[in-house]
């Protein structure tokens, strides 16, 4: 099968989106799949892939319709993979329409959408939007809608991340459970193979944490909805009760234009709570390195007080559970089935420093706690987060 996915982003770009279809497309490929990538024109020269992509689209506008028609024809493939996130598509309309692009040109071939996020944000010009609501009101919402264009009514399959994403896509497309199918991503990096007490002797001497340190980990890319300002003011409190406990962020800022800034915001707000001498920042590296899973192999729990609750689509959950971590996180207004508290992850409320504080330090002296939720965190991974599931699962919806 010839493959297209259309992924605006892509490495060298440091966003989550960009890591999920870089991975995929690598194990596609292993699958037998002849994978192409249509992605955002950049000056980086890509590493040599088992796959070709093809950096040619500037902008992903109205402008850049023409571009994307005419590489469609080009490639023709079987099945086109679209993964979707309104803001790698510059927050424009005109990807939206992509499934009814393709079946105009290529009627054969198969269109699936995965949805990256629930979030959208318009930022077309006045008058389109006024000729999309117009259009959608007149076309009605079986064929198109003002939000997401055809790809809820065009798409042959929708692959969404978590059930909360698929329920909040349901509530605008009637059936859309019919043909959808929750995939959520597993871990984002390159694994370290060997797990054994040298290799996290060797992360912590890496680190530089001492043997009996008890060492909690973020991992992931910065931005505010990841409630860092809660994990600082729990680290505070731990501080202030225990002196062996260190905090290690695992991972740089996304390539958004406001990311670096947010990070220095960060960095000053430890030093304002004294706790900047006990963090240490790991900065970037590449998608194909393992050195983020030596410093995961290292940690003793990682804590994630996401600001509006654990949901199955944050990588960071699939990847520190696939490190077999005791997790603590955060309970938002729903709570996916898969999360089941004090079995596969500790659950505080959302933005509350002091209860996270309490459950990070319920961990340092319960042994059987932290060995109970290991072993959910490892049958976690295994039932939602593998990958040899999540790959079969995207091929089936690309060849039904």
């Amino acid at each position: 099968m010839k493959l297209l996915v259309i992924s605006a982003a892509f490495p060298p770009l440091k966003a989550g989106e960009a890591d999920h279809a870089f991975h995929l497309c690598h194990r596609l490929v292993k699958r037998g799949l002849n994978v192409h990538v249509l992605t955002t024109k950049n000056e980086t020269v890509t590493p040599d892939l088992p796959f070709k992509v093809h950096a040619i689209m500037p902008h992903w506008t109205w402008s850049d319709l023409p571009r994307l028609a005419s590489f469609l024809r080009r490639c023709s493939p079987d099945a086109v993979l679209l993964i979707y996130s309104d803001q790698d598509y510059n927050s424009h309309p005109m990807i939206t329409f992509a499934p009814s692009i393709s079946k105009a040109l290529i009627p054969s071939s198969r269109f699936v959408t995965q949805f990256e996020t629930e979030y959208v944000l318009r930022r077309a010009s006045l008058l389109t939007r006024a000729l999309l609501k117009t259009t959608a009101r007149v076309a009605g919402p079986k064929t198109l809608d003002y939000v997401f264009g055809t790809l809820l009514a065009g798409s042959d399959r929708v692959i969404t991340l978590s059930q909360r994403h698929l329920a909040g896509l349901s509530a605008r497309f009637d059936n859309l459970e019919r043909k959808s199918v929750v995939v959520p991503p597993p871990a984002l990096l390159q694994i370290c193979s060997e797990n054994s007490g040298a290799m996290r002797r060797r992360g912590r001497e890496k680190l530089g944490v001492k043997p009996d340190d008890f060492l909690i980990a973020y991992y992931g890319y910065i931005y505010a909805e990841k409630g860092i300002e809660t994990l600082f003011k729990a680290f505070q409190i731990l501080k202030h009760q225990r002196n062996n406990v260190r905090l290690v962020m695992i991972g740089g800022n996304s390539g958004r234009d406001d990311s670096s800034h947010y990070v220095s915001t960060l960095r000053e707000f430890g030093g304002r709570l004294g706790i900047q001498n006990d963090i240490i920042w790991t900065g970037e590296y590449g998608s194909d390195s393992d050195e983020g899973s030596i410093y995961l192999r290292a940690a003793d729990a990682g804590v994630f007080p996401f600001k509006y609750g654990v949901t199955l689509n944050r990588s960071s959950i699939a990847t520190a559970a696939t490190h077999g971590l005791p997790i603590v996180t955060t309970k938002g207004e729903s709570l996916e089935s898969a999360f089941i508290d004090r079995e596969n992850v500790l659950l505080t409320p959302p933005e509350d420093p002091k209860s996270l504080a309490l459950a990070v330090c319920s961990l340092v002296d319960n042994d059987a706690q932290r060995q109970r939720l290991q072993e959910g965190a490892l049958k976690l991974a295994a039932e939602y987060f593998s990958w040899d599931k999540a790959v079969g699962r995207t091929i089936e919806a690309l060849m039904e």
